[in-house]
């Protein structure tokens, strides 16, 4: 076989291998035998053709070709000839494959299970890339390109997942790319000819001369510092240089817990399927209400033709407070009621929407990473996730009665809440009902009923996993009302939307019911607990839900009284399908629960106060000795991260200062030219790294290709600084600002407190292990020690090869006259 056709086969192998981060996405190995079927016949065409000595256009015709057979054998339409032949029916098979993909995504959870849609993807793209990957390595001669469109695949996982990516699946894809490179270079080898190592000996192709095993020995030596490093030492593991190259955002993982990757998909379908494998527990919330609403966590209130999908939260942090219904005019005659709840949420729920109870006014457990959103009433985060989470709040809960309810006007026109929560696609057949389901309603509030009515079982509604997909040209919202089957996504999207088609402002919330798994006034809530309704918004009231599906259907399932079960017979009483739902404000605040598990250490030999042995003893001593050493070590980079900060404030303490001349930096804080310019500078640029540091330190992007004022604007703007830690940040950038460009320098009394402020601004917005990181270890400081690291290993790794070539060059087999090649 020649080097080609190995090469070639050598590339197919290395595609399946970088395809091996999938097997986290599918729940099933079908994928896979389907992939290994599919490159392996792109891999024998290509085979083929190289054999038969095709040009190369003809090698990767032949190569799409055979792809396209084997997805239309795969995945046939029923329309082919001879079951192989594709005809214009498979295309059009084709893309309603891709269709249901997409449909797919937004209705499972990853591991997904078997759908002929993502099968069909997952095919295709592994087959495109094998032929890529072909045609790089053999015929372009690049192996190193191939490795982009391996990459693509990994990247699947990554999109999918928001909390780490299982590791050994890159592993095993990142071994397919190392073959593949290796492969390419003993082929070339091959074709230059033998090899020499430059003493008149001769090397066998397998043979590695003495540069490989240095390369060898430098690769091994470098992947496992690589690779142990972050391990060993504690915050190298947090993506440091991603932050200091703005490679990645930061913020917020999620964790892939037993029931998929614990994240709950912001977007109210109008068709699709819903299927859950398994249950798994996602929250424990207790409260002081006995028949509380549902718990909530998320909106969505951008429509398409598609569905319901959501915006990205905007807001304050929790530490400035949340706004009370009470007190915001909403009122109107309502009765309010004030409750208690505590939450704990698992280590599979990874959400960055913490979830809460309507009409929260105060959240107790949430530190600083947290915000409120009060458009969309959501607790969100860009740092962290829900995951292990403990949080307690205070909420009021609104009760009204219809006829408070009808004494809500109509909002203007020009209302900005009318103008964003009214837009809808223009779809005649829901224009025509909702104008013939509202005709005869005066008030805002009997329209809405009139629609929420509708969706009855007498008007031939019911409750299904599986939804029906739109006919050719008809909407989604078409198909679920010719059809009036579908779960609660649909639902609570059709209703949002033809409230909206009536002129009502209407968004689509998502949570949680009360559940079946309830222990006193605990309620345990899983994944199968998860629902979506609708929020109406009524001038007055503010955002009051509506459930408008079949209340027998949803376990946990609540209604009021402005929005009964219209599917009831006899009158409502107080239980798990009937009770009293929020009125007024449709968002909460997170909340936090019991602890169990406070105090562990009470009673613990290690705990404040334990009386120590009384004998000492040299085992003793030196079992503490060697604690106190170890403690003294853990220590040295906050002992270093400390002295560089001194040695830093040290030097931005004026000496001697002169009249100011030139304008003043942003927030005047007494900064005046010094007459030693390089004094100066110095200062501004000692001030300046230790401001980066401290960016570093609290995981705030750092880019070193913008100018000090752009990173310090940024800064304001991501860490939420405000009032004098803002002018600090502008103080800081413009001093280096003036240090770098300006011939007269800035030097000042106030780089040393604006640091100082700086600093304090972002500890308090940041997470508490951000900060506990920040204080022990350093990631500026370790950052700084691992580069120094890999510095010193590749310096030694040069000297150890000189030294090798000079004791090869004075070896005693040199003096054999009979050595063997």
């Amino acid at each position: 076989m020649t080097g080609r056709r190995r090469l070639g086969l050598v590339a197919a192998a290395a595609t399946l291998l970088s395809a091996a981060p999938l097997s986290a996405i599918f729940d099933t190995w079908t994928w896979l035998t389907q992939c290994i079927l599919a490159v392996g016949l792109v891999a024998g065409a290509a085979v083929l053709t190289r054999t038969l000595r095709l040009p190369t256009w003809a090698q990767a015709a032949a190569m799409v070709v055979t792809l396209l057979l084997t997805l239309t054998w795969m995945f046939p339409s029923g329309d082919e000839l001879l079951s192989l032949i594709p005809s214009p029916a498979t295309f059009n098979h084709f893309a309603q494959l891709f269709s249901e993909a997409g449909n797919d995504t937004r209705s499972y959870g990853v591991p997904v299970p078997d759908r002929d849609g993502l099968l069909f993807i997952a095919t295709l793209g592994i087959g495109s890339v094998a032929v890529a990957v072909d045609l790089l390595t053999v015929v372009a001669r690049r192996p190193a390109l191939a490795g982009l469109p391996m990459l693509a695949i990994y990247s699947v996982p990554v999109a999918v997942y928001i909390d780490s990516v299982p590791v050994i699946p890159f592993i095993v894809g990142a071994i397919g790319f190392l073959w593949l490179l290796v492969a390419d270079n003993v082929d070339r080898v091959r074709r230059f000819g033998r090899r020499f190592t430059g003493d008149g000996r001769d090397v066998d192709v397998w043979e590695p001369s003495p540069l490989a095993a240095a390369g060898r020995r430098l690769a091994v030596i470098g992947v496992a510092a690589a690779v142990l490093l972050p391990l060993i030492v504690p915050g190298l593991n947090t993506g440091l240089l991603n932050q200091l190259t703005q490679v990645g955002t930061g913020g917020a993982g999620n964790g892939t817990g037993s029931g998929g990757n614990g994240r709950i998909n912001l977007f109210a379908s109008l068709s699709g399927q819903l299927n859950q494998s398994q249950t798994t527990d996602y929250v424990r919330v207790t409260t002081s209400e006995p028949d509380p609403f549902y718990l909530r966590f998320g909106t969505a209130d951008v429509l398409s033709a598609e569905g319901f999908s959501n915006r990205t939260p905007t807001g304050r942090p929790l530490s400035r407070g949340m706004s009370d219904p009470r007190l915001s005019g909403t009122t109107n005659g309502g009765s309010f009621q004030q409750y208690h709840a505590e939450v704990e949420i698992t280590q599979d729920f990874g959400q960055t929407l913490a979830p809460i109870y309507s009409g929260t006014v105060d959240i107790d457990g949430l530190d600083g990473a947290w915000s409120y959103d009060p458009s969309a009433q959501v607790v969100f985060s860009n740092r962290t996730t829900t995951k292990g989470k403990k949080y307690s709040f205070d909420y009021v809960r609104a009760k009204y009665t219809p006829g408070q309810l009808r004494q809500a006007e109509p909002l203007a026109v020009d209302d900005p809440i009318r103008t964003q929560f009214t837009t809808v696609p223009d779809d005649p057949k829901v224009e025509a009902l909702v104008a013939r389901l509202t005709r005869g309603e005066d008030t805002q509030y009997d329209k809405i009923a009139a629609l929420y009515s509708y969706f009855s079982r007498e008007n031939g509604f019911s409750y299904s996993l599986q939804a029906a997909d739109p006919e050719a040209g008809a909407s989604a919202i078409s198909a679920f009302l010719k059809n009036k089957t579908g779960y609660c996504q649909q639902y609570a999207a059709a209703l949002a939307w033809m409230v909206r088609e009536a002129g009502i402002p209407a968004r689509v919330a998502f949570g949680f019911t009360r559940g079946g798994g309830r222990d006193g006034n605990t309620y345990v809530l899983t994944n199968r607990n998860a629902h979506a309704w609708t929020e109406v918004y009524l001038d007055g009231y503010g955002w009051i839900p509506f459930d408008a599906t079949p209340a027998a259907a949803v376990v946990g399932s609540s209604r009021s009284e402005w929005a009964p079960d219209t599917d009831r017979v006899d009158t409502p009483s107080a239980s798990s399908s009937a009770s009293t739902a929020p009125g007024a404000a449709g968002s909460a605040g997170p909340g936090a629960s019991n602890r169990p598990d406070k105090d562990l250490d009470a009673d613990s030999l290690d705990a404040p106060g334990a009386a120590a042995p009384s004998n000492g003893s040299s085992t003793g001593l030196l079992t503490a000795g060697l604690a106190a050493l170890l403690i003294a070590l853990l220590l040295v980079p906050a002992l270093r991260r400390v002295l560089l900060r001194k040695r830093r404030h040290a030097a931005t303490v004026p000496l001697s200062v002169a009249a100011a001349s030139g304008a003043s930096p942003p927030g005047d804080r007494g900064v005046t030219v010094t007459t030693e310019s390089n004094r100066a500078r110095e200062d501004a640029h000692a001030a300046w790294d230790e401001l980066v540091d401290t960016m570093v330190d609290y995981r705030v992007p750092v880019d070193p290709t913008e100018t000090p004022r752009h990173t310090a604007q940024r800064l304001v703007r991501e860490a939420d600084l405000t009032d004098d830690l803002a002018q600090g940040a502008a103080l800081l950038g413009h001093a280096e600002e003036r240090a770098r460009y300006a011939r007269s320098p800035l030097r000042g009394q106030g780089l040393t407190d604006a640091l100082t402020e700086v600093r304090k601004g972002l500890a308090r917005t940041a997470t508490r292990r951000t900060r506990l990181i920040a204080v022990l270890f350093p990631p500026s400081v370790m950052l700084r020690w691992r580069m120094r690291l890999g510095d010193s290993s590749a310096r030694w790794m040069v000297t150890m090869s000189r030294g090798r070539d000079v004791m090869v060059r004075f070896s005693p087999r040199r003096l054999l006259a009979g050595r063997t090649r």
